[in-house]
C-alpha cells in the first residue's frame, strides 16, 4: 500500500518554502513539486496542510486535497494494476499543470500591487458599452476590473469603443469586430486575449428575435447567439459570467429556452474531473446496456476535446453508432434487402449526415443569414426556407433514422438493438446534462448516489435560476427590466441575485435625470450647458419640481451631506480615479474622420433636437396637454392631427420612464413639445455626459439592419449603473 505526504523544501531567498508531494511504495520514493510555496510557519506538518482560514490556505488546502485525492485515485483505484514511477509522474504532473492553467487556485501566489487587485473582464455584445462602463465605475476593498476586449459586429460600436477607451480613457482595450457565430470568432478573440486569464464575461446576445414588442421569427440568426456566448465561456472558464437579456426570454416558447439555456449552463464541465466519470462508467457493471454505456463514455470524453478535436470526437462517436448498426444489419434483413430497401438506406445515410455536422452547421448558418439579409419574413418563400433548414438538423435527421427503424419489420429479439441505437444518437446530440439524466435511469441506487457526487465536482458553473433586475432599483431613472443569468464558478462564492442600491422611495426621477438639459428646442443643437432656472419655467409648480432634486451616492443612495445631484455625477463623470479621463470628450463621424484628427471637443455633445414640422409639434402638445396618447386621441382626431403611430410615451417629471428603446420619436418630453435627444435618452440609460456616441445621430428604412447610430447606441444598451451594481457584488465575492 503506497502512502501519500506533503512536505516543505528548504525555504527560498524569500523565506518561502516550496511544498512537495511524495510517494512511499514499495521501498521506492517518488516527490513532485506541487508549484506552491508558503512561509514555514504556517505549515501544520502533523496535518500537512496549510494553518489558518484564510482565503490563501483554504484554496492552498483545496489544492493540496485535490492533489493527494489525484493521486490515491491512481495509486489505489484505477484500473491500471501497476504504473511505471515515471508514468506516476507524468500523469501527476500533468494534474499540476491542468490545474494551476484552469484553476484559481494560485500555485505561485498573486502579488497585490499599491493601486489594487485588478480583475479582468471582456464584454461580448457590447455595443455602446454600458456593461464597460459599470464595471469601470465599480471598486470594493481597492479591488477594480481591468477591461481586456470588447466585442460587436457593428463599425460603430467598434469606433464609439475606440474613442471611449483608447483615445478618451488611454485604456488599451481591444476591439474584435466580427460575428461571434464564424468559425473562426474564438481564435480571433483568443488572439486578442492572449495570455491574459479572464476572470469575468459579461454580454446581452441582441434581443429582437425574442423580445415582447417584436416578432417572433423561427431561423432568425440571433436566435441561437446565446449557444456561441456559453461557447466562449467553455474556452475562457472565468470565475462569473453574466448574460444579459429582456424579460421575454422567461416566456419564449413557452419558457422552453430559459429552459435551455439553465441546461446548457449547467452542462459547462471541469474537463480535468472527466476521467473520474468516465472511470465511472466504465465501472457499472451491465451487460445489456454496455453499448449505451460506452455511448455514453463517449460522449463525455467529446466535452474535454477543443477546436478541431472536437468534429473528430464527434465523427467517431457516429461512426461507432454506425459500426452497431452494421453488426444489426444482417440479423434484421436479408441481403438484398439490406441493399435496396429505402428504410435500410435512410438508416444508412443518416449517419452519414450527422457524421458531416459541422458541414451542415456552416451550410445552415450561411443559408440564415442570407434569410435574414433578404428580410424573408410573412411572405411564400419563408415556409420552404424553414422547411428545409429543419430537415438538415441533426434532430430532423435522426426523426427520419427512428422513422424508418419502426417501419422496419425488426424480430422482438433485436428491438432493444434498434432502440439502443436510436437512444445513442439522440446522446449524440443531447447536452451534457440531458446524458447524465440517461446515465442516471441505468444506474442502481447505490450507484446514483456515487455519481451524482461525482456530479457535483464535475459541474464547472452553479446558478439556479436567472434574476429579474429593474433598472431603477439601482439609481437609473427608468423602469427597464432586464434578465440576469450569473454564472458561478463552482470555486467561487454563489450570487443568485442583485440586492438593490435604492430603495423603493428614493428612486431616482426624470426631473433630476433631465431637468439641466432642458434650454434647447425644436431643431436645435446644443454644445455647452445653460443655466436653467427652474423658478421661471414652472412657475407655479417650482417648489414641487426643485423638492424632485436629490443628493446622492454615486449609486443613487440618497446623502444630503455630501452627496451630488443625478445631473452633477452625469456631468463630473462616475468612473474611479483610475479610469478618469486623459482627453476631453469629442465626437468623430466616422473612422475617416478619426485617422484625420477631424474631431469635435464640445463641453456638452450628442444634445441636438429633431427638425418636426408644425403638424407634429401640435399633436405633441395635445397629447403633453393631456398626459397620455390614448387620452388625447379625441382631440388629435377633431384638429385633423391623426398619426398612425400607435403610441407615445410621456414622461412624468416626478417618476422613471418606461424602458428606453432606440426611437426617440416614440417619447414626448415632460416639458416641451418635442423628442428626446441622444443625450437625454442616454442620460435616462445613466450614461455619463463624458461619454460620447458616435456616428451619425439615427437612421431609417433597410438601414436598420447594418447600421447601429447614436440612437440606436443608447436604447440598446445595458444601463451603466445596473452594469455597476453587477460588477460591484461580484467584486464582493470575487477570490
Amino acid at each position: 500500500m503506497a502512502t501519500i505526504n506533503f512536505y516543505l523544501d528548504k525555504p527560498d531567498k524569500k523565506g518561502l518554502a516550496p511544498i512537495h508531494l511524495r510517494i512511499n511504495c514499495s521501498g521506492t520514493q517518488i516527490k513532485l513539486a506541487t508549484g506552491q510555496k508558503i512561509d514555514p510557519e504556517l505549515f501544520d506538518k502533523k496535518r500537512q496542510r496549510v494553518k489558518g482560514i484564510t482565503i490563501e490556505a483554504t484554496e492552498t488546502n483545496h489544492y493540496l486535497n485535490f492533489l493527494n485525492e489525484r493521486a490515491d485515485e491512481l495509486l489505489h483505484h484505477s484500473n491500471k494494476k501497476t504504473f511505471s514511477q515515471d508514468e506516476i509522474k507524468d500523469i501527476l504532473n500533468q494534474h499540476i499543470d491542468g490545474y494551476r492553467e484552469n484553476h484559481t487556485v494560485n500555485i505561485v501566489k498573486e502579488q497585490i500591487s499599491l493601486y489594487g487587485k485588478p480583475f479582468t473582464f471582456i464584454d461580448l455584445f457590447a455595443g455602446a458599452g454600458g456593461f464597460s462602463e459599470g464595471f469601470l465605475q465599480a471598486e470594493v476593498h481597492n479591488k477594480f476590473f481591468d477591461f481586456i476586449v470588447a466585442s460587436d459586429i457593428n463599425e460603430n460600436c467598434e469606433l464609439t469603443h475606440i474613442v471611449r477607451y483608447n483615445h478618451q480613457l488611454g485604456l488599451n482595450a481591444e476591439f474584435l469586430k466580427q460575428d461571434i457565430t464564424e468559425p473562426d470568432f474564438l481564435d480571433n478573440l483568443l488572439q486578442k486575449i492572449g495570455n491574459k486569464k479572464i476572470d469575468v464575461v459579461c454580454g446581452g446576445p441582441p434581443c429582437q428575435s425574442f423580445s415582447l414588442a417584436g416578432k417572433r421569427k423561427k431561423f432568425d440568426k440571433k436566435d441561437d447567439l446565446f449557444s456561441h456566448y456559453l461557447e466562449v465561456i467553455k474556452i475562457l472558464q472565468p470565475k462569473y459570467f453574466v448574460m444579459e437579456n429582456v424579460k421575454g426570454i422567461l416566456t419564449k416558447e413557452n419558457g422552453k429556452i430559459k429552459d435551455l439555456i439553465i441546461q446548457e449552463i449547467n452542462s459547462i464541465v471541469d474537463i480535468k474531473e472527466i476521467p473520474v466519470l468516465v472511470s465511472f462508467i466504465r465501472k457499472m457493471k451491465s451487460d445489456k446496456n454496455s453499448f449505451l454505456l460506452e455511448s455514453i463514455v463517449k460522449r463525455v470524453e467529446i466535452e474535454k476535446l477543443r477546436d478541431a478535436e472536437i468534429e473528430t470526437g464527434r465523427e467517431e462517436f457516429i461512426r461507432f453508432v454506425d459500426n452497431r448498426f452494421k453488426q444489426l444489419t444482417p440479423k434484421i434483413a436479408d441481403y438484398k434487402t439490406s441493399k435496396t430497401d429505402s428504410r435500410i438506406n435512410t438508416i444508412r445515410h443518416g449517419f452519414n449526415i450527422l457524421a458531416r455536422t459541422k458541414e451542415w452547421e456552416k451550410l445552415k448558418r450561411d443559408i440564415i443569414k442570407e434569410k435574414d439579409f433578404c428580410n424573408i419574413d410573412s411572405d411564400a418563400f419563408v415556409e420552404t426556407f424553414t422547411t428545409f433548414l429543419t430537415h438538415i438538423g441533426s434532430e430532423s435527421v435522426i426523426e427520419q433514422i427512428e422513422l424508418a427503424f419502426k417501419e422496419l419489420k425488426v424480430p422482438s429479439e433485436f428491438k432493444k438493438d434498434c432502440s439502443d441505437i436510436i437512444t445513442a444518437l439522440k446522446i449524440y446530440t443531447n447536452s451534457f446534462d440531458e446524458t447524465v439524466d440517461i446515465l442516471l435511469k441505468l444506474c442502481s441506487e447505490k450507484e446514483k448516489s456515487e455519481l451524482n457526487k461525482i456530479l457535483d465536482s464535475i459541474r464547472l458553473y452553479k446558478i439556479e435560476k436567472p434574476f429579474i433586475a429593474n433598472a431603477s432599483n439601482y439609481g437609473v431613472p427608468q423602469n427597464r427590466e432586464r434578465v440576469l443569468f450569473i454564472g458561478c464558478r463552482k470555486d467561487q462564492k454563489f450570487i443568485s441575485e442583485i440586492p438593490p442600491t435604492v430603495k423603493e422611495n428614493e428612486k431616482v426621477t426624470i426631473f433630476e435625470a433631465l431637468y439641466d438639459l432642458d434650454f434647447i428646442g425644436n431643431n436645435q443643437e446644443a454644445h455647452h450647458y445653460e443655466l436653467v432656472d427652474i423658478s421661471k419655467q414652472f412657475n407655479g409648480t417650482a417648489e414641487k419640481m426643485k423638492s424632485l432634486l436629490k443628493k446622492r451616492t454615486v449609486d443613487g443612495k440618497e446623502n444630503p451631506k455630501t452627496g451630488k445631484s443625478f445631473a452633477e455625477w452625469s456631468r463630473e463623470g462616475r468612473l474611479i480615479e483610475r479610469y478618469q479621463p486623459k482627453t476631453k470628450p469629442f465626437y468623430v463621424r466616422n473612422f475617416e474622420g478619426l485617422q484625420k484628427g477631424v474631431k469635435y471637443f464640445d463641453i456638452l455633445n450628442n444634445h441636438k433636437t429633431s427638425n418636426q414640422n408644425d403638424d407634429v409639434i401640435k399633436r405633441l402638445e395635445i397629447i403633453l396637454k393631456n398626459g397620455d396618447y390614448k387620452k388625447a386621441q379625441c382631440e388629435i382626431d377633431d384638429c385633423g392631427l391623426t398619426s398612425n403611430k400607435r403610441n407615445y410615451n410621456v414622461l412624468k417629471p416626478d417618476e422613471q420612464s418606461s424602458t428606453i428603446m432606440t426611437i426617440p420619436d416614440d417619447y414626448v418630453h415632460y416639458n416641451s413639445p418635442r423628442a428626446l435627444t441622444v443625450r437625454e435618452m442616454a442620460r435616462l440609460q445613466s450614461f455619463d455626459d463624458t461619454f460620447v456616441f458616435q456616428g451619425k445621430r439615427s437612421t431609417g428604412g433597410n438601414n436598420r439592419k447594418t447600421e447601429v447610430p447614436q440612437y440606436t447606441l443608447v436604447g440598446n444598451a445595458v444601463p451603466p449603473l445596473l452594469a455597476r451594481a453587477v460588477a460591484t457584488e461580484i467584486l464582493k465575492n470575487i477570490k
